[in-house]
């Protein structure tokens, strides 16, 4: 049987996951919402992933995990390996693309911006505080203009003249939008504008100080958005390549360091009916007061993080 190899990017708004084979191509994928519960979303990405993966032909052989749930995941599924979201994005991009220079990365609740020089990370920054450029702020502006998200790009492509919004922060930027709307301009003017907010807020906080250079890949979920791309391409001055797995890198990254580990064993996918859960367990050893995060499987430990000394593990056995 052919050796093939499970990644998964667990983040706040989305869960992915690829299976991939020796050669890095991919045999399988996903993209669903995480809703709130990490845990639930990795079984239902599982369960879809195995209807769609050849089991007679491949068999898993080693799991990583990325993403803010990146820690937990990896407990429950025993992962080979378990990488922050800058390695693993770098390595999933560079596969493709291993000329890259620059990575752009707009996700739902954050974004980052990654430095490469022959395939090696030099520089990096996320931002994880103010959301108006990300694929949320972009989500509920839509709303509020009454059009689907999916078509953003396509109505901001049709805009003459786009309008001018603020791009500090979400408060402004909505209640520019509001001021513009009310003046009259162009549903089409205000979501162009809306556009290039995202991406003058992305170019002035995420990638203030780094020295952007091309080749330039953009992904993450609004990378989808055509009319961003544009204004990345206006503001940059350079080509934006989006790939058709742009969503995926995370889970192909990881995926592809699963395979280099070499740490190999069989991986099950029927988890369905295995009962995770976490429990938050505070220890009052000493002057740390740390919560200890505890991971149980079928009412049996399997893994606790966040003590910072010895006096965490007697505060979980009690």
């Amino acid at each position: 049987m052919k050796k093939a190899y499970l990644g998964i990017d667990i983040g706040s708004i989305s869960t992915k996951g690829v299976i991939i084979d020796k050669n890095n191509q991919i045999l399988a994928s996903e993209y669903l919402y995480t809703e709130g519960n990490p845990i639930e979303a990795v079984k239902r990405l599982i369960s879809i992933l195995k209807k769609k993966f050849n089991a007679k032909e491949y068999r898993v052989v080693s799991v990583g995990t990325t993403g803010s749930a990146r820690k937990l995941i990896g407990t429950i599924l025993g992962a080979s390996v378990i990488k922050n979201e800058i390695t693993a994005h770098a390595v999933g991009t560079t596969s493709i693309y291993p000329e890259v220079r620059t990575i752009f990365e707009i996700g739902g609740q954050d974004s980052k911006i990654i430095i490469l020089n022959h395939g090696i990370v030099t520089d990096y920054a996320m931002n994880t505080l103010c959301a108006a450029g990300t694929g949320s702020f972009l989500s509920s502006q839509a709303k509020r203009l009454g059009v689907d998200v999916e078509e953003f790009g396509k109505i901001a492509m049709t805009s003459k003249k786009p309008t001018t919004i603020a791009a500090r922060c979400t408060v402004f930027a909505e209640s520019d939008l509001v001021h513009k709307a009310q003046m009259g301009h162009k549903k089409e003017d205000i979501i162009a504008g809306l556009c290039k907010s995202v991406v003058t807020n992305y170019l002035n906080n995420v990638g203030k100080g780094k020295k952007i250079i091309g080749p330039i890949v953009f992904q993450g979920g609004v990378s989808k958005n055509i009319g961003v791309v544009k204004a990345f391409e206006e503001l940059t001055g350079e080509n934006i390549y989006v790939d058709e797995n742009s969503h995926l890198m995370g889970a192909l990254g990881v995926a592809i360091l699963a395979k280099k580990s070499k740490q190999e064993q069989e991986f099950s996918f029927d988890i369905e009916d295995i009962r995770f859960e976490t429990k938050g367990v505070n220890c009052h050893g000493c002057a740390n007061q740390c919560e200890i995060i505890c991971v149980v499987k079928n009412d049996k430990m399997i893994d606790s993080w966040g003590n910072r000394c010895e006096k965490g593990n007697l505060a979980i056995k009690n």
